[in-house]
């Protein structure tokens, strides 16, 4: 009876021993899996940044190296006395900063206007919001030059600001608000009707708080869309210290016109910058709106 109670007890340690083997090496595999499916996906970042430390002839030159034979930490010096680039940082910091801000303010109104009030035309006036999303910027960008023009708001940022906030973007975002304010139970609405609470006060109480999530996702869309504009800036800009960073970074070129590389790497790596802050700041907001869009209904 002992010699059978003795085995068992034995056996069970194996297998305990066998699964706690096997679980580190199923652990380790994934993330070498894991490791390989990312290179393509953070080598050029990595090669960014090294050619920013490098000078304009290592950068050319063949075979290509990822490392450095010298640090041309300078560059990063070069690139404020090449041209405002501080100015120009800036510029794009704060436009993209307004923009976001507004677009989730008016987003947020007219997504709970759309999914949760009752009025004639709704479904109507929303389709035809969509239907904007049809038209590419490359199309509406001479009326828009033209209205501009008129407007005298020509070499200013207002365009930056307006484009975006009363353009695709902002359609995007009160689409996106829109459904998030829609998956609500009406059971909360009830409530807050009991309680006495205005329109303005279930949205400004109940839904806008529920709805950080998608708040995070609608923020980081527009500050990326606003942070990376190139036509806009390049129509409506003319002067060096209105510049924003997409177009700043186009002017690193020598007499003959040909790009200087190690100056334009080395912006280029300073203007990833916010972009990563925002995404790393609103990350765990982005986390919970996929994993509540799992558990709607």
């Amino acid at each position: 009876m002992d010699h059978a109670i003795q085995s068992s007890t034995g056996s069970q340690r194996e297998s305990w021993l066998m699964r706690s083997v096997r679980l580190p090496v199923k652990k380790i595999l994934w993330y070498l899996a894991l490791f390989g499916a990312s290179i393509p996906f953070v080598f050029p970042f990595i090669w960014m940044v090294s050619g920013s430390l490098k000078n304009q002839n290592e950068i050319t030159a063949f075979p290509p190296t990822l490392i450095p034979s010298e640090f041309a930490w300078n560059n990063y010096v070069e690139i404020f006395s090449y041209q405002p680039f501080a100015q120009q940082y800036f510029n794009s910091l704060y436009i993209a900063a307004l923009v976001t801000l507004l677009i989730l303010i008016l987003s947020s109104l007219a997504g709970f206007a759309f999914a949760r009030m009752r009025f004639r035309g709704r479904n109507v006036i929303f389709l035809l919001l969509l239907m904007g999303l049809m038209m590419p910027d490359e199309v509406t960008i001479i009326p828009n030059f033209f209205l501009m023009k008129w407007l005298g708001l020509m070499n200013t940022h207002w365009p930056l600001i307006l484009l975006p906030v009363f353009g695709s973007q902002g359609i995007i975002a009160t689409f996106l608000m829109r459904q998030f304010f829609a998956s609500l139970p009406k059971e909360l609405e009830e409530a807050a009707t009991l309680d006495g609470l205005s329109r303005f006060g279930m949205y400004w109480r109940i839904a806008l708080p529920l709805s950080r999530p998608a708040l995070a996702a609608v923020a980081i869309i527009s500050f990326l869309h606003s942070w990376n504009l190139l036509l806009e800036p390049l129509v409506f800009l003319s002067d060096q210290e209105m510049f924003t960073v997409p177009l700043a970074l186009t002017n690193f070129s020598d007499a003959y016109g040909l790009p200087l590389w190690h100056l334009q790497l080395a912006a280029t790596t300073l203007s990833v910058i916010p972009v990563l802050l925002v995404y790393i700041i609103a990350q765990r907001q982005i986390v919970e709106s996929f994993a509540m869009s799992g558990v709607k209904g």
